[in-house]
């Protein structure tokens, strides 16, 4: 049974007409929703990155090509992007994410049909993969857009980042179990077909979730006082008012930046790892370490934030952390039996950088206010993947192929091993510039907390005035 849990009034005056604002309880069904989708997403983004060695050899393709399955969501989510950042504030919420779940599902399904047998596709298995992968890769827009919306219009004020944080770091939980899983299902090439349909699982337990569970675009009564104003601005006015605003388009650059060296990090850490002598298992555990760690981060950091309103201050500091931790693994990673130091790094690179991510996308809902939440975070979105991109093509093309060496574990490709040295030094050089960047350039109000204030200042103003006894 629904049933608010919370009310407080809000006058004609400010953001709002005079009504209650109530919470549903039902929006922790939608929280869990959105989660189990963003979840499996990142699930299928990176099902081959940990056993790429392995991928290439069962396919018979080399790695670049097996590179591409990532790269392919980064790629098509730079116009998607923009197209879901519409839906989003224009469609709704409802419609963003059963839209994202069928085609979340339809596409590991497809990946499936590249390795039946009975289907006889040879050499056309890998395209099968590749166009499933597509079709996951243009629902990611629309699910990673989804946490800042879904907090502003179904949580109070006091929830928001919590609620944000919750949503947005089922991503790389996502990533966290695809890390660990892949090196277990896969410990030979054959074991390929079960991985995929391992991973299909979740993607149809969250489209039927999605489909059958979510009813409405937005709750009956607003949880907040700016969810009364969610959508205030059209999409293209909304466009237009964030490429004038300089602190968004700081944070989106240096923001977007530190995503898109992420997304690196998770899709090419086994192959940088390999080539000095470290197994798939402990990539795999570098990657769970990265995650897990990310993951209480995240939880601290937006516990922390939800209380004190310190946005800038937190994201400063972790972002400078993670730019040393970025600079230990580089250096650290280019030695042999260095497998606890290299552990031990790749935790504070989680735990500093992934702990940015929530806060940092509710912190360009409070510098670009009233600008709808999914084009705000929809726009850093696609910054971070064109970054990404060229981040991903630009170290590939920096690696050198080595003659093989003895203790490398690389399943090597027709191409030879590739000595990862100076892409992971210039990633720790540019992750430490955008740190320093972000620190020293980005200052901003908090504008949607100041409307909230100001709106409950004139309400209690209008009040004190009611509860004047007339002469």
């Amino acid at each position: 049974m629904e049933g608010g849990e919370g009310t407080s009034l809000l006058g004609e005056c400010g953001l709002g007409r005079l009504a209650p604002f109530k919470t549903y309880r039902r929006r922790w069904f939608l929280l869990a929703a959105v989660c189990l989708l963003n979840c499996s997403n990142a699930m299928l983004w990176l099902t081959f990155a940990p056993v790429a060695d392995k991928t290439a050899a069962y396919f018979h393709i080399s790695l670049e090509m097996v590179n591409w399955l990532s790269i392919v969501y980064l790629l098509i989510s730079i116009p998607f992007g923009l197209v879901a950042t519409w839906v989003l504030d224009s469609v709704g919420l409802r419609c963003a994410v059963i839209l994202s779940a069928w085609l979340n599902m339809t596409g590991s399904i497809i990946r499936v049909f590249s390795v039946l047998k009975f289907l006889s596709l040879g050499s056309q298995s890998y395209w099968y993969l590749f166009v499933g992968q597509c079709l996951c890769a243009l629902a990611q827009p629309l699910i990673i857009f989804s946490p800042t919306k879904l907090a502003a219009l179904w949580f109070p004020d006091h929830q928001r980042a919590t609620a944000n944080m919750i949503a947005s770091m089922s991503n790389p939980l996502g990533i966290l179990i695809a890390n660990v899983l892949s090196p277990v299902l896969v410990p030979e090439g054959r074991h390929i077909p079960l991985m995929l349909v391992v991973y299909a699982v979740p993607a149809v337990t969250a489209c039927a979730l999605a489909t059958l569970g979510i009813h409405e675009k937005v709750p009956p009564t607003p949880p907040s006082a700016s969810a009364t104003n969610s959508t205030s601005q059209t999409f293209l006015t909304g466009l237009k008012m964030l490429l004038r605003n300089k602190p968004y388009i700081i944070l989106a650059v240096c923001f977007g930046g530190g995503i898109g060296m992420f997304t690196c990090f998770s899709a090419l850490l086994e192959q940088i790892l390999c080539e000095k002598g470290y197994s798939n298992e402990f990539a795999g555990l570098n990657g769970a370490l990265f995650t897990v760690c990310g993951l209480l981060g995240a939880f601290l950091l937006g516990l922390y934030v939800d209380r004190t309103r310190k946005f800038i201050e937190s994201t400063k500091i972790c972002f400078c952390l993670s730019a040393l931790a970025s600079i230990v693994f580089a250096v650290t990673s280019r030695f042999r039996h260095h497998a606890v130091t290299l552990a031990i790094t790749s935790s504070f690179f989680g735990f500093f950088g992934f702990a940015i991510y929530p806060i940092a996308m509710e912190l360009a809902v409070e510098c670009s206010y009233p600008v709808g939440e999914g084009t705000s975070t929809g726009l850093i979105f696609v910054a971070s993947q064109v970054e990404g991109v060229i981040l991903m093509i630009l170290l590939q093309a920096l690696t050198v192929h080595v003659s093989e060496d003895p203790s490398s574990t690389c399943a090597l490709d027709q191409d030879g091993a590739l000595d990862w040295t100076t892409p992971v030094l210039v990633l720790a050089g540019l992750c430490s510039a955008m740190a320093c960047f972000y620190v020293i350039f980005f200052h901003t109000d908090y504008k949607r907390l100041r409307a909230e204030t100001n709106s409950g200042d004139l309400v209690k103003a209008e009040d004190a005035r009611a509860d004047v006894p007339e002469a």
